[in-house]
């Protein structure tokens, strides 16, 4: 990513649906939701910088997958954010995407960039608008932008647009596994053979590695059976993770991402090589959670 004067660069997190329930349906269709959910270093980049004119660029290993239409989120952003503050504060901008997760996966992508692109463009803009504010134009563009403008560990419910943040939530060493099959989240969401499932169990009173995966073991990922009898090849991943020594491994949204669980990063960075070297032309990363502190 060629770096332009006065730019700065933000991040935009992978969201991992460590559980999540399907509770219930609205009468407009909107699915009720219960997921426990973190944020890792790993994901997208997005750089912004003043310009004479609108600019919207994509770059890295998923770029070809990514719309330069009204349909991209980042572009949304923009232009959601800009119509809130009026165009007189919110002159011209170069935005460049640094696309490194895939489209399609289940782990919250263009969420996360449109999340990126506000948070970057209200400090590039200088404007004075908080969180709150911020949400609400976020929550405009999809269900899944407000949590990913938190990027903190957080039970998300309802939509999806009702957050309550996870205190004392330390870092946990994971990897990512892709096999390379989109996943269409609305076509998972119309397999379900049920929408009125259990919600989450109560957390543990401690969160760690072992008290973590003792939970993680009484819920679900309620959307993982239809995803997986959609794509098999999800069957393969989470296999992957299981024989890379992973302590729990689970499908993260609609799919097709799936993590395993590891107690250290470097045991994570061991089994991700181990992985990719068996399937190199599969996304695999190793990475590590965002803790509940401020970063």
């Amino acid at each position: 990513m060629d770096t332009e004067i006065g730019s700065r660069t933000w991040h935009a997190h992978a969201k991992i649906n460590l559980a999540l329930h399907v509770t219930g349906r609205r009468p407009d269709g909107y699915h009720l939701i219960e997921s426990l959910a973190v944020f890792t270093r790993f994901g997208d980049r997005v750089e912004i910088a003043p310009a004479d004119s609108d600019v919207f660029s994509v770059s890295g290993r998923y770029a070809p997958a990514v719309p330069l239409d009204a349909s991209n989120l980042g572009i949304r952003a923009r232009d959601a954010l800009r119509e809130v503050v009026g165009s007189e504060k919110a002159p011209p901008v170069s935005i460049k995407l640094e696309k490194n997760l895939p489209v399609a996966s289940g782990v919250g992508g263009g969420s996360s960039d449109a999340a990126a692109v506000l948070r970057g463009l209200a400090e590039t803009w200088g404007l004075d608008i908080g969180g709150a504010e911020l949400a609400r134009v976020g929550l405009s563009l999809g269900a899944d932008v407000p949590m990913c403008l938190a990027a903190k560990p957080l039970v998300a419910r309802g939509i999806g647009d009702e957050l309550s943040m996870v205190p004392d939530f330390s870092a946990l060493g994971l990897v990512l596994v892709n096999p390379g099959t989109p996943v269409p989240t609305a076509d998972v969401f119309a397999a379900l053979s049920r929408r009125d499932n259990e919600p989450l169990p109560p957390l543990p009173r401690r969160i760690d590695f072992h008290s973590l995966r003792n939970w993680l073991e009484v819920t679900r990922n309620d959307l993982q059976p239809a995803a997986l009898a959609m794509q098999p090849a999800i069957g393969r991943a989470l296999s992957w993770l299981d024989k890379a020594g992973s302590g729990f491994s689970r499908m993260s949204g609609s799919g097709a991402t799936c993590f395993g669980l590891f107690e250290t990063g470097n045991v994570a960075k061991r089994a991700a090589a181990e992985i990719r070297n068996r399937q190199p032309d599969w996304f695999v990363a190793a990475t590590r959670s965002m803790t509940s502190e401020a970063e």
